[in-house]
């Protein structure tokens, strides 16, 4: 298994114990429960920690700031990982409370979700994402995952206000009929809310969060329509790359051999 990457004064690796998994939920807690206003029943309010029952399965992928170490472990972006393997026999994916995850189950191949990404806001706009997901390259190689997938999510709960954005991936990033996965009712939401010559291709793509951006920019595709996630207050679409068919160039980008410390 790989160690740890390091860049500069950041390191990326998993999780070693309790303590730092606490440290990812309290980013989180930040992140999705006070700027974006989520809540769940899990979420424990009084130690400001963002919890749900699939992190005891999971592996928490943390970018640590080495000059911060004094705050919250230095940590300032997280990303959790569920390979196929480490899903319990009696579980599900967080994703299948959303979407109907059959094909990509019974695909016969090995399968990854991804999920609870953030990067503390001080760090936005900057290399913090590119380093995660360098370590995410490595840990998919190690694992050998074929099929990365998971919910990412535009904040607020109206559709129309992202309309054109959500039509413009209904049109263009549709995932093939082997990998498709269709939400959930009562909560699903069309993403074909405008005729494709009427959208403003500039506009809705600056719309589009970045999470979701860096997975189209490397061949990633949407499921069958969106998911209104109103305790999350979110717009969530799920994501699916097959490792296949992906830009293999610009994946190879985040896994830069000089990064890591094998």
């Amino acid at each position: 298994m790989w160690d740890k990457y390091n860049f500069g004064n950041f390191t990326v690796r998993l999780a070693c114990d309790l303590e730092e998994i606490k440290a990812a939920q309290r980013l989180r807690y930040d992140i999705f429960i006070d700027e974006m206003g989520a809540n769940s029943d899990l979420v424990d309010h009084n130690a400001r920690l963002e919890i749900d029952k699939f992190d005891e399965y999971c592996d928490h992928l943390l970018l640590i700031d080495n000059n911060k170490l004094e705050k919250n472990m230095g940590i300032v972006g997280v990303y959790r990982l569920l390979p196929d393997h480490k899903l319990p026999s009696f579980a599900n994916y967080y994703s299948h409370e959303e979407y109907d995850l059959k094909k990509l189950k019974t695909s016969g191949k090995k399968i990854m979700e991804l999920g609870r990404s953030c990067v503390h806001k001080s760090y936005r706009g900057g290399t913090a994402l590119t380093y995660l997901w360098a370590g995410l390259s490595k840990y998919v190689e190690y694992n050998r995952i074929e099929v990365l997938f998971g919910v990412a999510s535009f904040h607020g709960t109206d559709p129309s206000k992202i309309a054109s954005s959500l039509s413009l991936l209904h049109y263009k990033y549709l995932a093939p009929s082997d990998l498709m996965v269709n939400a959930k009712s009562p909560n699903n939401q069309r993403m074909d809310l405008v005729d494709l010559h009427k959208i403003d291709r500039v506009e809705a793509t600056k719309r589009i969060p970045s999470l979701i951006k860096a997975y189209l920019r490397i061949g990633g595709f949407v499921g069958k329509d969106a998911y209104i996630d109103r305790a999350f207050n979110t717009i969530d679409v799920c994501m699916v790359l097959d490792l296949e068919r992906a830009n293999l160039t610009r994946l190879s980008a985040y896994k830069k051999e000089n990064y890591f410390n094998d």
